[in-house]
């Protein structure tokens, strides 16, 4: 069931499928996950940068990735960087990857349901202990995250469909917030293109 629209920022039609809206600091607070969602331009990211913003991981980047951007043979080196030599076009000394540049601060995910069956495994590994390997690297390194995502898929559906880890969905999905349809909401289109726009 729907529940009551209550403004968060400057934008209006922000709800919870669980939780008033009043729990964000709650989500914000600790390092469980968080799982947004809703259609394309309804201002996720700007809710996942409030997010950042009101935790203690304010202090460090907020990093954002478009999973679907991403061609399926570069992500895991986007992701978790490479160590000199790791590959033939390696950079020299190697580079840190979106995950250590996140390190104390926020990782977005957004778009995960496009993210490649294949790196699946390691994003729920990262979740379940917060420590990645770079590529070609002999050691690992401990982080400190917190880890938000992304869509404007039916997740579950997808699990079904075979496409999408069941044991990833549920470990993304431990705190969930979904946006109202800027169609329902016309008030809030101007100040999410504006916002978006100084973000760009």
């Amino acid at each position: 069931s729907r529940r009551r629209h209550t403004r968060y920022g400057t934008v209006t039609g922000v709800q919870t499928c669980a939780l008033p809206i009043s729990l964000i600091p709650a989500y914000a607070g600790v390092p469980a996950t968080v799982l947004i969602q809703g259609e394309s331009g309804t201002g996720k990211e700007l809710v996942a940068r409030r997010i950042h913003g009101e935790g203690p991981w304010a202090s460090g980047e907020f990093v954002a990735v478009n999973c679907g951007a991403i061609p399926e043979e570069l992500f895991e080196s986007e992701l978790f960087g490479y160590a000199e030599g790791a590959f033939t076009s390696s950079r020299r000394g190697g580079r840190r990857g979106l995950l250590e540049l996140a390190h104390r601060g926020v990782i977005f995910l957004d778009e995960i349901g496009e993210m490649p069956p294949g790196q699946q495994a390691k994003l729920l590994r990262v979740i379940e202990e917060r420590r990645i390997r770079a590529l070609g690297a002999n050691r690992e390194i401990a982080l400190d995250i917190k880890i938000v995502a992304a869509t404007n898929a039916d997740l579950w559906e997808r699990v079904q469909e075979g496409s999408f880890r069941e044991d990833l969905y549920y470990r993304l999905n431990v705190f969930r917030l979904y946006l109202l349809p800027l169609r329902e909401r016309s008030e809030d289109i101007g100040p999410i293109t504006q916002i978006g726009r100084a973000h760009v």
